[in-house]
């Protein structure tokens, strides 16, 4: 058995909390850019996600970013988020401001993220992200959480890190 960093120790630990099951109950759900562009939307709607998804404007910011800089990830968001209105027991909604140029600036501070969770917060929504730090920050602000582990490379790359110049 390999032994794991103490970096990879600390990560497996923070996700032992973060087992959240759904229970086809109507609920709102906030999704992030990790879990969009990791396409996880369509399986969980299959295993029962059921209500209102809200996507936050400053997630189609990003991805619309993304595709300007003719990166994939950008165009498999938009792709995603567009097959989203044919799904049936969901209804979509955009929400939130647009990011200033100070979040951008300070995106790898978390500044997108807390604009993420403030629309969770204020729509008492579980927020569904692939991005552990999201996902802990999130549950420390009291913030139900479904968190996705990526299998894919697209989750490795940073997020945001198409902001920079």
């Amino acid at each position: 058995m390999r032994k794991q960093t103490i970096s990879q120790q600390i990560k497996t630990k923070a996700r032992r909390s973060l087992k959240q099951k759904l229970t086809g109950q109507k609920k709102n759900y906030v999704v992030d850019t990790s879990a969009i562009i990791n396409k996880f939307l369509p399986s969980l709607i299959r295993r029962g996600l059921n209500g209102k998804i809200i996507i936050p404007n400053a997630v189609m910011a990003e991805l619309e970013n993304l595709a300007n800089k003719g990166r994939e990830e950008g165009f498999i968001g938009l792709e995603q988020v567009t097959k989203l209105h044919k799904q049936r027991n969901i209804k979509i909604y955009f929400q939130g401001t647009r990011p200033t140029e100070m979040q951008i600036r300070y995106s790898k501070s978390g500044e997108i993220d807390a604009l993420i969770r403030n629309i969770a917060k204020k729509n008492r929504a579980v927020l569904v992200t692939a991005d552990l730090v999201q996902a802990k920050s999130a549950q420390a602000y009291g913030i139900q959480v479904i968190f996705l582990r990526a299998k894919s490379r697209i989750q490795k790359k940073k997020k945001f890190l198409f902001w920079r110049r």
